[in-house]
């Protein structure tokens, strides 16, 4: 039986942010109940180590979260969480406090795409924030995911600032690393261009890429909808329900065994993945 690398459980699909380059979900909202959240730990026990606690959604904002931590920490998982930041100085203290938080996404991108005005205080509060949850053994990505690409241009005029806020907590010489800088121990600068979700409709296809999707990774929705992929905000390529099916069977069915076969030869059979913006980064 294969393993992934990665599973993403949306515990949520609810955001308090609204970032210019999101494309939203059309799904209906929600947060995952703890008996069903058990029950989709328990099925994906076999298949991963690693969790993420995203997919759509702003993970912070689920009232179980602390629970949530516990529980998959029992079962043996390490947990990764992607978040805005906002809302670190009131959950923050339960991040910390989570033994099975392995590593930390904050996407810094977000607060530009937003409007924001209040630059400082945001940076200041994700930038000390890192620090501490590094010291205390969790990996750190800071996140801009707005450079400019050849199709689009990012959202980025603050980064020259946000660089410089970071340098405050974080001193330089920065070293490099695969995709940015390595600020400190544990926490790292992540840089990247703008990309365009995939998106069925979309003008202009490529099939010739291959992609993690059944692969490295599959996602689960916050409905226990299986998906191929962490960008498949609304079920387009729904192959499952991990609620009242099992895993294995999902993947043996004809839909997902094409997906799987198609990306193992370098092709992309889905119009979803034949629109994947995200995919560019790699052909």
């Amino acid at each position: 039986m294969p393993r992934f690398k990665k599973v993403y459980l949306e515990i949520t699909n609810v955001c308090n942010r609204d970032c210019a380059f999101c494309p939203k979900t059309k799904r209906a909202p929600g947060f995952l109940a703890e008996a069903d959240f058990l029950r989709l730990l328990d099925k994906l026990r076999l298949w991963t180590d690693y969790v993420y606690f995203h997919l759509m959604g702003e993970p912070l904002l689920h009232p179980e979260l602390e629970r949530f931590l516990a529980l998959a920490g029992e079962r043996g998982f390490r947990v990764i969480l992607t978040t805005n930041g906002t809302l670190l100085d009131r959950v923050g203290p339960v991040l910390l406090a989570a033994p099975a938080l392995h590593k930390l996404n904050l996407s810094l991108h977000s607060f530009e795409a937003n409007g924001g005005t209040e630059l400082e205080n945001y940076v200041n509060l994700c930038a000390n924030f890192g620090r501490e949850a590094a010291a205390r053994g969790v990996l750190v990505n800071l996140r801009l995911w707005n450079g400019d690409s050849a199709a689009r241009t990012g959202w980025n005029a603050e980064n020259a600032r946000i660089l410089e806020l970071l340098a405050r907590v974080f001193p330089r010489p920065w070293s490099p690393s695969r995709t940015g800088k390595r600020l400190a121990d544990r926490v790292f600068l992540d840089r990247a261009e703008i990309f365009d979700w995939p998106d069925g409709s979309a003008e202009g296809e490529n099939a010739a890429h291959s992609c993690y999707g059944l692969r490295d990774q599959i996602g689960v929705l916050v409905d226990g909808t299986v998906v191929p992929c962490c960008l498949d905000r609304d079920g387009a390529l729904a192959l499952g329900n991990l609620l009242t099916e099992e895993l294995a069977d999902i993947l043996e069915r004809p839909r997902a065994k094409a997906i799987l076969d198609g990306f193992r030869r370098g092709e992309a059979v889905e119009e979803l993945c034949k629109r994947c913006g995200y995919a560019n980064r790699f052909r």
